[in-house]
C-alpha cells in the first residue's frame, strides 16, 4: 500500500509520508522477509525494484547482522532470483546484481575466494528455462556492477585493499570472456555490454599489459557507430589509470592505433559530426596528457610522439566557433600545460634538445589559440544565446591562461611575434582587416601582460604607440583595448611619458555604459600604479569622473571603483589641491544627503543614502597621503614631505560629522544604514591609522550612543578597529577605554535578556574582547569591567549553533587563559569558574558541536593545560566522574585515558588536536567507521 502511495498518489504529503515510512521499513529486521515476497513474479516491476533495493541495503549496510551459516543460502537465493529476472525487468535485474555484488565483496577473499570465477561458471551452465543471450546479459550486468559497487562500498579501509587485490586478480576470469564476446559476431547489445564491463573493470587499476587485447578490440569497435561512445569511454578509462605509465611498451603500441584514427577524425570534422570528433579527441588527449613525461623520455620514438602532439594540435584548432559549432578544442588545453611542465622539468641539457623540437610547436599553438579566441561576425554573435556567450567568455579565459603559461617557455620572442602580427594588421593598406583579428591579437598581449612582468620588453613602447591607431568600431574590441591598457599600468608607471597617449582613450571610454567595467577598472589601475605622475592630468580626470558620476552612467559597484581610483589620484597631490578637489567632488553628494536627512525614511531614500555613504567610504579607503601602502623602494624619491596640519580626510569627516549623526538618528533601526556609516569610519581608520586621531573623541562618543540605543554588530567591529589601533596610545586611551567599557556593559545586558537572537553581535563582541586582550589587557583591570560576567558570557557563547560565533568565542578564551598570572581579576575568575569552561568544552567535544570545530576546542584545552595545569587535573577528575558525561558511549577507562593524554601534552598543540579528534569520534560512536575515515 505504501509503495502504491509513493508511486501513484497525486498528493505530495502522502507521497512524502509513504517515502519516510518505506525508508524505515528498508532498514528494519523485517526487510529480510518482505524483500523476497515483493520479488514474486505476480508483482509489478516498481514493487519488485523496492524489494531488490531493500536486499541491497541490508547486505551492504547491515552485513554484521547476517549469521555466517546463512551466507550460502543467501548467495543461492540471489543467484536464483537473478536467473528468474534475466529475461524480466531490467531495473530489477540490475538491483539484484548490485545486491549479489555487495554480498561477494563482503565475502571476498576468505569466505568466497573465487567469487568472480564462480559467477561466470554459474551463468555458463546450461539452464533450460533461460535462453543463452539473456543469461549472457545477466552475467555481464553482474560483472559490470561488481567494480562499481566496490568503488562506492562502505568497506573499512583495511578490507578495501584486500578486496581490491582479490578483484584485480580475478580479472583473469573476466577478460577472456569479454574478448571472446567482442571478437565473435555477437549482437550489438552484447558487444556494448562487454565494452561497458571492460570499462568498469579497468577502474580497479588492472595492469595495462593485461588490457592490450581488449583495448585492441575497443579500437576496432570505434568503427561501429552504435558502439562508438562506449568504446571511447572504455579506452579513456583504460589509458587514464594512474598505474598505466609503468607499461611504457604498451603505451608505445597505443600511439600508432590512436594515429590511425586521424582519417576518421578528419571525416567527422568535414561532416560536422561533433560526437565522433569529440570522442577521438578524448582518446588522443587521454594518452598525451596522462603519459607525456613517460612518452617524452622514449627519445628514440620522438617522431611518433610528435605525430600524436600534432594530432592534438589539429583538435585544438578544429574549425568552428566554440561552443556553437564545436566543443572539442577546450578538451586539449590542459594537455598543453602538462606537456610544457614536463619539458621544463628536465635537466638543462635535455631541455635544450626538447625545446628545439617543441618551441616551433608552441609558436604554432599561439597562432591556433588566437584564431580560436576570435569573436564570430557581429551578425552571428548576436544570434548566440546568453549561455553560449558565457561559455565562450570562459573558454577565452582558459585560452588566456594557456597563453600566459606558454610565455614561460617562449619568453620575449612571443611578445615580438604578437607585436609584429598586430603591426601588420594595423598598417596593412591593401586589404581591410577585420576587428576580430586585431582584438584577438591584443587579447594575447593582455593575457601575458596581466600576470607576467613585461617591464623589460622592448616591444611595449611600440604597442602603446599602436593602440591609438586602432579604429575602435565595436564594444568587444574597445573592452580589450581598455583591459590591455590596464594590464600595462605598471609599465606606464616606469615610462610616464607614455601616459598621455592612452589616458585620453580611457577617459573617453568612461562615458560609455557598455564599457563600464573595463574603463573603470583600467582607470583604477592607472591611478593606483602611476599616481605620482598624474598630477598634471588630475583636474581632467576628476572633471570627467564627476560628470559620469552625476549622469549615473555606471552601476553601483563601478561607481565605488571609480571613487577608489580618485582616492589614489588625490593621494599624490598637495594638501590644498586635495581639499579643493574633495570639495568639488563631495559637495553635490553632501547637499543630496542633507536633503535626504530631512525627509521621512522610505526604501528609495535608504538606497540613495547607502549609495552616498558607500561612495565616501570607497574614496577614503584609498586616499592615503602618508602612503602607508607604498613599497619602500622606488617611490621614496616621489614622496611628499610630512603633513603639517590635519589630514584632508579628517577635515572632510569633521565637516560632515553632524550630518552623519543626523542621518543616523533617523535610521538607527536599520542595520544596513548603520553598517554603511560604520564602514566610512572603519575604512578611514584603516587607511589613516594615527592621522585619524583627532576624530577619536567625537567618534567614540557617537559609537557609544549608537550602541546604547540599538546595539548592532557593525558598531562593535568599528570599536574593535579603534581598540586595535589606539588602545596602546596614552593620549587616546581614555575615550577608547570609555567606549570599550560602555559597549561591554550594554552587551552584558543583552546576555541577561537572552542573546540567542543576536549571534552576529555575540560573534563581534567575542572578537572585540579577544582583540582587547591582545592589544591592551589592562582594559580588564578597570573597576567597572565585570570579568566574571564576561567569562560567563563566553561559556554561554560556546554553546551557540553558529560556527563563526563559536570560533570567535574559542579565540577569546585562548587569549584570556594566558593572562591568568598577569591580570589578577582574570586569574581569580578562571580559578573560580574554570571548571564551567572545561565542562562546556567537553560537552562540545562530546557531540554538542560540529566536528569541524574540534581544533578550536582543542586550543582551549591546550591553553588550560598550559596556564592552569594544577586546577585542570582536579577539574578533569571531577567532571569525568559524572554519569554519561560527555557521552553515554564512553567507558570510564576511555575517559581516564583521554584525561591522561591531555594532561601529558603541554607542548605539542598538534598532538592535542589529534587526541581531541579521536575522542570526539568515540563520543559520537563513529570511531573506526568508514564515515570517520573520510573525515
Amino acid at each position: 500500500m505504501a509503495l502504491h502511495q509513493l508511486y501513484y498518489d497525486p498528493n505530495i504529503d502522502n507521497k512524502n509520508l509513504a517515502q519516510k515510512w518505506l525508508m524505515q521499513a528498508q532498514v528494519s529486521p523485517q526487510a529480510w522477509q518482505f524483500s523476497w515476497a515483493l520479488l514474486s513474479p505476480s508483482k509489478v516491476p516498481e514493487i519488485q525494484y523496492f524489494g531488490a533495493s531493500a536486499l541491497h541495503i541490508k547486505i551492504s549496510r547491515y552485513w554484521n547482522d547476517i549469521p555466517s551459516d546463512q551466507y550460502e543460502t543467501l548467495k543461492s537465493q540471489l543467484f536464483n532470483q537473478i536467473a528468474c529476472f534475466a529475461s524480466g525487468s531490467k531495473i530489477v535485474l540490475t538491483r539484484l546484481c548490485v545486491a549479489l555484488a555487495s554480498l561477494a565483496l563482503n565475502m571476498m577473499p576468505e569466505i568466497w575466494p573465487n567469487a568472480v570465477g564462480d559467477m561466470v561458471k554459474m551463468f555458463q551452465t546450461e539452464s533450460s528455462d533461460v535462453d543463452g543471450k539473456a543469461r549472457c546479459m545477466a552475467l555481464l550486468e553482474l560483472l559490470t556492477v561488481l567494480p562499481e559497487e566496490f568503488q562506492t562500498s562502505r568497506l573499512p579501509q583495511y578490507r578495501k585493499g584486500e578486496v581490491r587485490n582479490a578483484l584485480a586478480q580475478e580479472s583473469g576470469a573476466v577478460f577472456p570472456l569479454l574478448q571472446q564476446l567482442l571478437q565473435t559476431d555477437s549482437p550489438v547489445f552484447i558487444s556494448q555490454k562487454a565494452l561497458k564491463c571492460f570499462s568498469s573493470w579497468v577502474q580497479l587499476d588492472v595492469p595495462l599489459l593485461d588490457c592490450e587485447c581488449l583495448m585492441q578490440a575497443s579500437f576496432t569497435s570505434l568503427q561501429n557507430a552504435e558502439l562508438f561512445d562506449t568504446a571511447v569511454e572504455a579506452l579513456v578509462n583504460a589509458i587514464s589509470q594512474p598505474d598505466a605509465q609503468r607499461y611504457v611498451n604498451t603505451l608505445l603500441k597505443l600511439i600508432p592505433q590512436v594515429l590511425q584514427l586521424q582519417e576518421q577524425l578528419r571525416q567527422a570534422v568535414q561532416n560536422g559530426d561533433m560526437e565522433t570528433s569529440h570522442g577521438i579527441c578524448r582518446i588522443a588527449v587521454a594518452l598525451g596528457e596522462n603519459h607525456s613525461r613517460a612518452l617524452l623520455e622514449q627519445v628514440e620514438h620522438w617522431q611518433t610522439f610528435l605525430a600524436l602532439v600534432n594530432m592534438i594540435m589539429f583538435c585544438t584548432g578544429i574549425p568552428g566557433h566554440y561552443p556553437v559549432n564545436e566543443t572539442t578544442s577546450s578538451l586539449t588545453l590542459t594537455f598543453w600545460y602538462t606537456l610544457q611542465d614536463d619539458i621544463m622539468s628536465f635537466e638543462a641539457e635535455k631541455q635544450v634538445v626538447y625545446l628545439q623540437v617543441y618551441r616551433p610547436v608552441y609558436f604554432q599553438l599561439v597562432d591556433v589559440l588566437l584564431h580560436k579566441a576570435q569573436f564570430p561576425s557581429d551578425e552571428e554573435y548576436s544570434s548566440w544565446s546568453s549561455d553560449e556567450k558565457e561559455q565562450f567568455r570562459i573558454y577565452r579565459v582558459d585560452i588566456s591562461d594557456t597563453l600566459m603559461y606558454v610565455y614561460e617557455m617562449l619568453g620575449a620572442e612571443l611578445l615580438s611575434n604578437l607585436y609584429d602580427k598586430l603591426g601588420r594588421l594595423l598598417t596593412n593598406t591593401e586589404q581591410s582587416t577585420s576587428w576580430q583579428h586585431i582584438e584577438a591579437c591584443l587579447y594575447g598581449f593582455q593575457s601575458i601582460a596581466e600576470t607576467n612582468d613585461v617591464n623589460y620588453s622592448d616591444v611595449i613602447p611600440g604597442l602603446i604607440g599602436l593602440i591609438p591607431r586602432i579604429n575602435i568600431s565595436n564594444v568587444q574590441l574597445a573592452d580589450t583595448v581598455m583591459f590591455t591598457i590596464g594590464a600595462l599600468a605598471e609599465w606606464l608607471a616606469d615610462h610616464p611619458v607614455m601616459i598621455n597617449s592612452v589616458l585620453p582613450l580611457v577617459l573617453h571610454a568612461l562615458g560609455n555604459p557598455e564599457l563600464s567595467i573595463s574603463s573603470v577598472s583600467t582607470l583604477k589601475k592607472i591611478c593606483r600604479e602611476c599616481k605620482y605622475d598624474l598630477p598634471p592630468y588630475a583636474a581632467n580626470i576628476v572633471a570627467v569622473s564627476q560628470e559620469v558620476l552625476m549622469k549615473q552612467i555606471h552601476k553601483t559597484s563601478q561607481c565605488m571603483w571609480l571613487m577608489q581610483a580618485l582616492g589614489f589620484l588625490l593621494s599624490a597631490l598637495q594638501v590644498e589641491e586635495i581639499l579643493r578637489n574633495l570639495h568639488s567632488l563631495i559637495s553635490p553628494y553632501i547637499q543630496q544627503l542633507e536633503k535626504l536627512a530631512d525627509e521621512p525614511p522610505n526604501p528609495s531614500n535608504k538606497l540613495a543614502i547607502i549609495h552616498i555613504l558607500g561612495l565616501l567610504s570607497n574614496l577614503f579607503t584609498t586616499l592615503d597621503i602618508s602612503h602607508h601602502d607604498d613599497e619602500p623602494e622606488g617611490t621614496e624619491a616621489k614622496k611628499k614631505p610630512t603633513l603639517q596640519g590635519p589630514n584632508p580626510v579628517v577635515v572632510v569627516l569633521q565637516q560632515v560629522f553632524q550630518l552623519i549623526q543626523k542621518v543616523l538618528s533617523k535610521w538607527l533601526n536599520d542595520a544596513q544604514v548603520v553598517e554603511a556609516v560604520c564602514a566610512i569610519f572603519e575604512k578611514s581608520v584603516k587607511t589613516l591609522l594615527d592621522d585619524f586621531a583627532p576624530m577619536i573623541p567625537q567618534l567614540s562618543e557617537m559609537l557609544g550612543q549608537m550602541y546604547s540605543t540599538i546595539p548592532q554588530a557593525s558598531a562593535l567591529e568599528l570599536t574593535r578597529q579603534l581598540v586595535h589601533i589606539f588602545a596602546n596610545d596614552p593620549t587616546h586611551f581614555v575615550p577608547v577605554k570609555a567606549l570599550f567599557l560602555l559597549v561591554t556593559s550594554v552587551t552584558l545586558s543583552i546576555f541577561q535578556q537572552g542573546p540567542r537572537d543576536h549571534p552576529d553581535i555575540v560573534d563581534s563582541f567575542m572578537q572585540l574582547l579577544a582583540q582587547a586582550l591582545k592589544r591592551k589587557p589592562d582594559l580588564f583591570l578597570a573597576e567597572n569591567c565585570d570579568v566574571k560576567a564576561l567569562f560567563q558570557c563566553g561559556v554561554i557563547s560556546l554553546k551557540f549553533p553558529e560556527a563563526p560565533t563559536v570560533k570567535a568565542t574559542c579565540a577569546f578564551f585562548t587569549e584570556l587563559l594566558p593572562r591568568c598570572r598577569e591580570i589578577q581579576p582574570i586569574g581569580l575568575v578562571v580559578h573560580e569558574n574554570g571548571k564551567l569552561l572545561l565542562q562546556a568544552t567537553l560537552e562540545a567535544i562530546g557531540g554538542q558541536a560540529p566536528r569541524s570545530l574540534m581544533d578550536h576546542f582543542a586550543e582551549i584545552l591546550f591553553a588550560l593545560n598550559k596556564h592552569c595545569v594544577s586546577y585542570l587535573s582536579i577539574w578533569l577528575k571531577e567532571v569525568m566522574q559524572q554519569q554519561n558525561f560527555p557521552s553515554s558511549r564512553l567507558t570510564q577507562i576511555q575517559k581516564e585515558t583521554f584525561s591522561q593524554q591531555i594532561l601529558r601534552d603541554r607542548v605539542n598543540k598538534r598532538r592535542v588536536k589529534d587526541i581531541v579528534k579521536e575522542f570526539t569520534l568515540l563520543c559520537r560512536g563513529l570511531h573506526g567507521t568508514e564515515y570517520a575515515a573520510e573525515y
